[in-house]
């Protein structure tokens, strides 16, 4: 049997068509029997869990361990957006974005294989009592730095300008050593030239992380990314999910909470209970510091990744945050997204206001 290796260099070509135009990539190609295989005919037992687009399961192909994105015919991701995801990881390579060993095109059947990653999402931890006390503040601080990393390759680094539009905790793989790695691109989008911003009636995402500007009018760009870190962050912090109700007169979400607690003098307060004997105090509160600046309500007031990485690496005196933008908590009517089955995703059914201080 031809090992791993020699099974990915055998390659078909897929079109891709964007904007009227055809575009073909040469990628690794699996069969469907050999999938089958790996993943014991997509037994129970291998099956790591589920999203929007479909079922993911655990194989072995060669002593190699893979994770196997299986989308579901029912899915709201259809062709397009599967071949999305396809063409941009193929071109993606970086550290910390999950690495795309190949794909399966067979009949009704459509599936992405990558790399397996061990320690499952960055939300299985931070969101659980019990295992969150496993990822100390040094840990959580690595993974706060290596999610800004990646999310910069995307944005600047890399020969694609890319902007995700669905960055979320459940999107954040955990290799063995814990580093992490951002997935799931199929919404995401490549701006090309001096392009910066881009727009769409159809707004597809994770309600709880999307930007005002991109929830209500459609428009989305690297700044609408940032917004989306700035609510990952504050999660990576608190251990909380961006859509709990944390006021006390439970009405609140958590950028609400976080803004409360900045403007009362009292931002350490945000910080997850299981952290206060590892944590770095200045280190935390400057991450608190440095979410505010990225959830701003004005795209334009947001920094770009760059400046975030530098703000976290330095001790620099920043500027202070504005009001950020926040939801209304109100569950939207209808649900085009990758999210998993317990986050809910937004197609414009969101109200945005701006919170004042009492």
């Amino acid at each position: 049997m031809k090992n791993l290796k020699e099974k990915m260099e055998r390659s078909r070509t897929i079109g891709h068509s964007s904007r009227g135009k055809e575009e073909d990539m040469e990628l690794p190609m699996f069969d469907l029997s050999t999938i089958s295989r790996a993943t014991n005919d997509f037994s129970l037992n291998n099956k790591l869990g589920e999203g929007g687009f479909g079922p993911v399961y655990k194989g072995v192909i060669d002593g190699q361990e893979i994770a196997v994105k299986r989308l579901s015919r029912s899915s709201g991701q259809g062709l397009n957006e599967f071949k999305n995801e396809v063409i941009l990881i193929a071109k993606l390579q970086h550290r910390n974005l999950v690495k795309l060993l190949g794909c399966c095109i067979e009949g009704e059947e459509k599936m992405l294989v990558y790399e397996y990653m061990p320690n499952k999402s960055l939300d299985f931890f931070i969101f659980d009592e019990t295992k969150g006390k496993a990822v100390d503040w040094s840990k959580r601080f690595q993974i706060i730095c290596g999610i800004a990393r990646g999310l910069l390759y995307l944005h600047q680094d890399s020969r694609l300008r890319i902007v995700h539009r669905d960055l979320k905790a459940s999107n954040i793989l955990l290799d063995s050593e814990m580093n992490p790695k951002i997935s799931d691109f199929g919404m995401a989008r490549i701006f090309g030239g001096d392009q910066t911003e881009g727009n769409t009636k159809r707004v597809v995402g994770t309600y709880g992380y999307m930007a005002p500007e991109y929830a209500f009018d459609g428009l989305y760009s690297t700044k609408s990314d940032v917004f989306s870190f700035g609510i990952l962050l504050m999660e990576i912090v608190s251990g909380k999910k961006s859509r709990g109700l944390y006021y006390q007169d439970q009405k609140g979400n958590l950028i609400g909470h976080a803004w409360r607690l900045w403007k009362e003098g009292r931002p350490l307060e945000l910080m997850d209970a299981c952290l206060t004997d590892s944590s770095n105090l200045s280190e935390v509160l400057r991450c608190i510091h440095v979410s505010l600046l990225c959830v701003q309500q004005r795209a334009d007031d947001r920094p770009s990744l760059s400046t975030v990485l530098l703000m976290l690496g330095s001790e620099s005196v920043l500027p202070q945050p504005k009001e950020p933008g926040f939801f209304i908590d109100k569950e939207p009517h209808d649900a085009n997204s990758s999210s998993s089955k317990n986050e809910s995703s937004s197609t414009n059914e969101i109200t945005i206001t701006l919170l004042s201080p009492r």
